[in-house]
C-alpha cells in the first residue's frame, strides 16, 4: 500500500544553469516524492540532460537550490552518489569483462567487499534475467541484454534513487517491454525513479508524475492523465494525405479543433461521431480515430517543428 504522505527525495527551487549567455536550465522548480517514478519530457536541447547532470553533481548549478535526501548538491554530492544508481543514455559496460565481472568490479567502486558483492550477484543476475549469461563477455550480448545489465549494475549499491537517461532508446518492442517490467518492479520495491525519455508510451506507462520542458523551462507538470485532460480534447481523428480547406471547414463545422500536419489533418474533439459519420461517406479518405494522448500534449506545448 502506497504511503499517503510520501516524503520528498529531490527538491529543486529556482534551479538555473547558464553556459555564458545561454541558459540551459532557466529557474525551474520540482519535487520528486519517495517511491514514485518522475519523468522529464522535452525536445532536444530542452535542458533535460543538464538537469540530470546537476542532480548527480556532475555539472555545478549556476544558482538556485537543489537537495537530494535533504543534502545539498553539489556540496554533498559524494554522500548523495553513494545512495544513487545511474543508468546512462549509452551503455558503457566493459567489453573485456564478463557479465558477472562487470557487476563485481562496479561494486568495488562503492567500497562493497568482494564477499558482499558475491552475495548480491545472484539477485542482480536474476533481476536482469542473465543467470545463464553470467560468464559471457558483454560484447556478445544483444542490445536488450546489455541494457538490462546496465540497469542491474546501477543497483549494486542498493540505491534509494535510480536515475535513468533514455533507458530504452534503440531497443525493439520486446526488449522495451521487458525493461518496463523491470523498472515497474523497482518502483514496487519502493525505489524512487527519475527518467528522461522520448517515448510517450514509456512515460504514460511508468511515470506517476512528469514535467514537460522546453528552452530550459518547465511548461507544465502533473500526472500523464492530468496533463492529457488539461491540454487535449479526449478524441482525435487523423485524416491522412487529404489536407484541404474544404475538409478543414467540414471538421470545424462538426466542432473540431483542427491542426494541419504535413498533408493531413489532426481533428481534436469532445464528440467525434458527427465527423466520423461524414468521413465514412467519403470512400477515398483514409482516417484514424483514437483517444488523445501524451504525445498530443507534448506537441501542443513544444510545437511540431524539427529540433536538431
Amino acid at each position: 500500500m502506497s504511503d499517503p504522505h510520501p516524503q520528498s527525495v529531490v527538491s529543486a527551487r529556482a534551479l538555473r544553469k547558464s553556459f555564458g549567455a545561454f541558459r540551459a536550465v532557466d529557474g525551474i522548480d520540482f519535487e520528486v516524492q519517495s517511491g514514485r517514478c518522475f519523468g522529464f519530457l522535452g525536445p532536444n536541447g530542452a535542458g533535460k540532460t543538464t538537469t540530470l547532470r546537476m542532480l548527480l553533481g556532475m555539472t555545478p548549478k549556476t544558482s538556485g537550490e537543489l537537495r537530494i535526501f535533504g543534502l545539498s548538491i553539489p556540496e554533498q554530492g559524494r554522500a548523495v552518489r553513494a545512495r544513487v544508481g545511474v543508468v546512462p543514455q549509452l551503455d558503457n559496460l566493459d567489453p573485456d569483462f564478463t557479465v558477472a565481472e562487470n557487476l563485481l568490479t562496479f561494486a568495488s567502486y562503492f567500497g562493497i567487499s568482494a564477499q558482499q558483492a558475491a552475495a548480491r550477484l545472484g539477485d542482480l543476475l536474476a533481476f536482469a534475467n542473465l543467470e545463464e549469461r553470467r560468464d559471457a563477455r558483454t560484447d556478445a550480448l544483444s542490445g536488450g541484454m546489455q541494457r538490462r545489465l546496465t540497469i542491474a549494475r546501477a543497483l549494486v549499491n542498493d540505491p534509494e534513487l535510480v536515475i535513468l537517461d533514455e533507458p530504452t532508446t534503440g531497443l525493439d518492442p520486446q526488449a522495451r517491454h521487458v525493461i518496463w517490467s523491470r523498472l515497474s518492479a523497482l518502483r514496487e520495491r519502493g525505489i524512487t525513479l527519475i527518467l528522461t525519455t522520448h517515448y510517450m508510451e514509456e512515460a504514460e506507462r511508468l511515470c506517476d508524475e512528469l514535467v514537460i520542458m522546453d528552452h530550459g523551462r518547465i511548461l507544465d507538470q502533473g500526472s500523464p492523465r492530468a496533463l492529457i485532460r488539461r491540454h487535449i480534447e479526449p478524441e482525435v481523428v487523423e485524416i491522412r494525405g487529404a489536407r484541404s480547406a474544404a475538409l478543414t471547414r467540414q471538421a470545424e463545422a462538426h466542432g473540431c479543433r483542427v491542426e494541419p500536419v504535413g498533408t493531413g489533418l489532426y481533428c481534436y474533439t469532445q464528440d467525434p461521431r458527427p465527423l466520423l459519420a461524414a468521413l465514412q461517406r467519403q470512400d477515398e479518405l483514409v482516417f484514424l480515430h483514437r483517444p488523445g494522448g501524451l504525445e498530443d500534449v507534448f506537441l501542443r506545448l513544444t510545437g511540431r517543428g524539427l529540433r536538431d
